[in-house]
């Protein structure tokens, strides 16, 4: 019998007595490879992963149940212990697939260091990484084949042995590992699957995404990333009948938990085709579920947006939405009724969206919950392995990243007249400190606080809200204080823009002194569609009237008194994170200054 023919609630269960950071009941585990061990009873026979397979035109695809992918574990630990990888290191790099997954897990069931690596870093910054991790072994995709050669070639590394996730010749792949694994398995060798794993020792060995000069390489246990799926199932209402499609990079330690957060709850995890067929992907494979960050999130509803605008049903939909929340506040849910057209243009299975890795846009989050699709965002760091906060069904509020997580203990430090100060958090999932770094994990974790650098305060019913980045304040002359982020979030809704960064540009005339000012990478498909034939200066008229209007809702003290449009788009890290950093140093050294 299916999951989907039997009662879900034997899978899940809502807790009657509802603490706002735990509603429903979850099994704790200590370690990884007992989340794994367990999913593969359970869910036997369910679907874990889908793997796609395209040869021209025909298309086919093939089904990991959860025992498989136990077995495949094994077998490719089992051949990593055989090449003498045992407590060594091994880097992954390459996009999202079936073989990274199984790389990952085979490294963290067998006490093997697990280095996920960025596919998008410069070659530079690979081999970096690679000589700061001190990896022995590098699984990586074929399309890094050239990439990965020059690495080889340099011979600065200390790598001694190559894995593709693909098949090129000369070196090992995963699919004849696998086979190499079974047939040593076969021979009574259980070497592998013995291992008892030490949940409290370093497994991973992770590098932040660098939006500073040089990116710091974060330790983590298995007790780390355990701790936090529990909270995470705890919250979250994730369903062993879910599809969720994993858009999430694994490399960045948001992609790769939820990953093992999805396996830890049974549900099927298929791949994307790329960012230009994630509609057709909700589509194909009916997404009930999708984690993003919030660029991506904002991109599919604008996108539902436009095509309501093209077909002249934005009045009809805003008269729904206003009748929708009328009769929610009589507990009558005729969402997914009344929008069900909506919907089913991306799947018509779509019910839980969670977006994560930077600040979203409360606006957007409503106008998704609006339609029906329960959406929440989430807080955390590469150091808290990574969610310290989320919003849940139970708590949410718009501004909020929703309440702590269950085992986490949130505190507001250093705070100023609004109840605003440094975020530092306490609990199991904060990392085992900076490798190689003692000076600096010794500024950022004090008597078992991590003090995570980020601004805040939590409300009367315990929800968080943040309100920027300690580094990125913008302090005036007159001690006023400015969030680039919060004044970012209402440029980024004028029309005309894709992105922006509010920054201090200093005052050519008061030396001490800053004026606020805004860099915007403009929307060219907007500017084509609703200003045919207008010049960049021009298209800066219409924005900066736009800002003009925007300065008439803040004090004056947070009025933008200058902007630069570009028509290139900000430099961003690969969770497109903005630079700042880099991005003043090109200012400053443009003629715009």
């Amino acid at each position: 019998m299916s999951i989907k023919e039997q009662d879900f609630s034997n899978f899940k269960k809502r807790l009657k007595e509802k603490d706002l950071r735990r509603i429903f009941e979850a099994k704790e585990f200590r370690n990884i490879k007992d989340i794994i061990y367990n999913s593969a009873k359970v869910f036997k026979e369910q679907i874990a992963f889908v793997i796609k397979h395209k040869d021209g035109d025909n298309v086919e695809y093939e089904n990991v149940t959860y025992k498989r992918l136990l077995e495949d574990v094994n077998k490719l630990g089992t051949a990593f212990y055989a090449m003498k990888l045992k407590a060594k290191r091994i880097a992954i790099i390459g996009r999202n697939r079936y073989e990274w997954v199984l790389a990952h897990l085979a490294n963290l069931l067998g006490g093997i260091v697990s280095i996920p690596l960025d596919k998008d870093l410069e070659y530079n910054e690979l081999e970096s990484s690679l000589i700061r991790s001190k990896a022995d072994c590098i699984v990586f995709d074929e399309k890094l084949t050239e990439k990965i050669n020059l690495v080889k070639q340099a011979e600065k590394t200390n790598l001694t042995q190559y894995i593709c996730m693909g098949k090129i010749d000369g070196v090992n792949s995963i699919s004849e590992l696998l086979v190499f694994g079974q047939k040593i398995l076969e021979s009574g060798n259980k070497d592998y699957i013995n291992y008892e794993v030490d949940e409290n020792a370093m497994n991973i060995l992770l590098f932040t995404s660098g939006t500073t000069d040089k990116s710091k390489a974060v330790m983590l246990s298995q007790r780390n990333i355990a701790s936090n799926i529990y909270a995470m199932q705890c919250t979250e209402d994730i369903r062993p009948t879910d599809t969720n499609i994993a858009f999430l990079p694994f490399h960045h330690i948001f992609g790769s938990t939820c990953m093992i957060v999805m396996i830890a709850c049974g549900v099927k995890t298929v791949f994307p085709d790329g960012l230009r067929y994630i509609k057709q992907n909700l589509n194909e494979y009916k997404i009930s579920i999708f984690v993003g960050v919030p660029v991506l999130i904002e991109s599919i509803y604008k996108t539902i947006m436009k095509e309501i605008e093209k077909q002249g049903k934005t009045k009809l939909i805003k008269i729904a939405v206003k009748i929708s929340n009328f009769l929610l506040k009589l507990h009558i849910d005729l969402r997914r009724i009344l929008f069900k057209q909506i919907v089913s243009a991306l799947g018509g299975e779509l019910r839980f969206v969670i977006s994560g890795g930077a600040p979203a846009d409360s606006k957007i989050a409503k106008g998704f919950n609006d339609l029906g699709i329960l959406t929440v965002q989430g807080y955390g760091l590469s150091e808290t392995a990574p969610v310290i906060s989320a919003e849940n069904e139970m708590a949410m509020k718009p501004g909020s990243v929703g309440v702590p997580m269950i085992n986490d203990e949130v505190k507001i430090i250093n705070k100023d007249d609004n109840g605003i100060g440094e975020i530092i958090v306490k609990g199991p999932n904060v990392m085992l400190g900076y490798y190689e770094m003692p000076e600096l994990t010794a500024e950022v974790i004090k008597d078992g606080w991590f003090h995570t650098g980020d601004l805040g305060y939590l409300d009367n019913k315990g929800l968080l809200f943040i309100t920027g980045r300690n580094k990125n304040l913008i302090v005036l002359k007159n001690g006023k204080k400015v969030f680039p982020e919060e004044l970012e979030t209402l440029v980024n809704r004028i029309e005309l823009v894709e992105e922006s960064m509010v920054f201090g540009l200093p005052d050519k005339e008061d030396k001490d002194d800053v004026k606020l000012s805004v860099k915007i990478f403009y929307n060219k498909e907007v500017a084509k569609e609703k200003y045919p034939g207008k010049s960049k200066d021009e298209l800066y008229k219409i924005i900066w009237e736009q800002i003009k209007e925007l300065n008439k809702t803040f004090p004056r003290y947070k009025h933008i008194q200058n902007l630069i449009l570009s028509d290139e788009e900000l430099i961003k890290t690969t969770t497109k994170k903005v630079k700042r950093q880099e991005e003043m140093k090109k200012i400053l050294a443009s003629e715009s200054f």
